[in-house]
C-alpha cells in the first residue's frame, strides 16, 4: 500500500507546493498525469523519500517514511521500493549486468545473474548485458534503468516517465512489463507521467 496525506514540499524561497493525497492500495496500478513543471517529479520523490516534504505522511504498508532517517531509510527503500528515474543514472565503471547486480547486493540479496539476464531479455536488451550504460541509447538506458528497478521484486514500483524516450512499440513492451512484474510481485505500480498515450492504460488515475 502506497498513501500519502497533506504533503507540501518548498524550494528554497519559493511559495510551499502542495500535492494532492495519493491512496493506492496493494497491488493496484495507478497513473499520475501532469504537464511538464507540474510538480510530477518532486511529488515521486517524496514518495520515494528521496525528499522530505514540509508537512504530510507518507505510508508505505504500515511504515511512514517520512519518520525514518538516514541508513533505515536507505534500507527500507532497498528492500521495498524500485525507483525509474526520468533520467538514468548508473555506475559508469560497470556493464548493465553488474549494475542491476549492484542492485541486488546492496539490498543485502544475493545476486542473481539469471533473474537479471531474464530481465534484460525480456526488455530485448538483453545482448547489452555485457556493455558499458555509456554505449547504450537513450532507450536501451530507460529499459535498463527500469530492469534495475524490478530486480528486487519491490513492493513498491514508482516510475518517473518511462516510456518518455520510446516509440509506440516499445511503449507497450515496457508498460506490459511493468504491470506483469508488478501483478507478479502483488505490488503497487504507480507511473508518473506527462505521456497521455498511457491514459487508455490505466483505469485508475491521479492528475495534478
Amino acid at each position: 500500500m502506497l498513501k500519502a496525506s497533506a504533503l507540501t514540499y518548498a524550494y528554497n524561497g519559493q511559495t510551499p507546493l502542495a500535492f494532492p493525497d495519493v491512496n493506492c492500495p496493494q497491488g493496484e496500478h495507478w497513473l499520475l498525469l501532469g504537464q511538464s513543471g507540474s510538480g510530477k517529479t518532486t511529488l515521486l520523490h517524496l514518495l520515494a523519500g528521496l525528499r522530505t516534504p514540509k508537512t504530510g505522511s507518507v505510508l508505505v504498508g504500515d511504515t511512514d517514511i517520512v519518520k525514518l532517517r538516514s541508513s533505515k531509510l536507505d534500507k527500507f527503500r532497498g528492500d521495498n521500493i524500485g525507483i525509474v528515474f526520468q533520467v538514468p543514472h548508473f555506475v559508469r565503471s560497470l556493464n548493465v549486468e553488474d549494475n542491476l547486480a549492484l542492485t541486488q547486493s546492496l539490498s543485502g540479496k544475493k545476486v542473481d545473474r539469471q533473474k537479471i539476464n531474464h530481465l534484460l531479455e525480456r526488455l530485448s536488451i538483453g545482448h547489452k548485458a555485457k556493455s558499458s550504460t555509456n554505449s547504450l541509447s537513450q532507450g536501451e538506458q530507460q529499459r535498463a534503468a527500469i530492469a534495475r528497478a524490478l530486480v528486487n521484486d519491490p513492493v513498491i514500483i514508482l516510475a518517473d516517465e518511462p516510456t518518455s524516450a520510446l516509440d509506440d512499440q516499445n511503449t507497450t513492451q515496457v508498460i506490459d512489463l511493468l504491470e506483469e512484474q508488478a501483478s507478479a510481485a502483488n505490488a503497487t505500480l504507480l507511473v508518473v507521467t506527462h505521456d497521455t498515450r498511457l491514459k487508455e492504460r490505466f483505469h485508475k488515475q491521479i492528475t495534478i
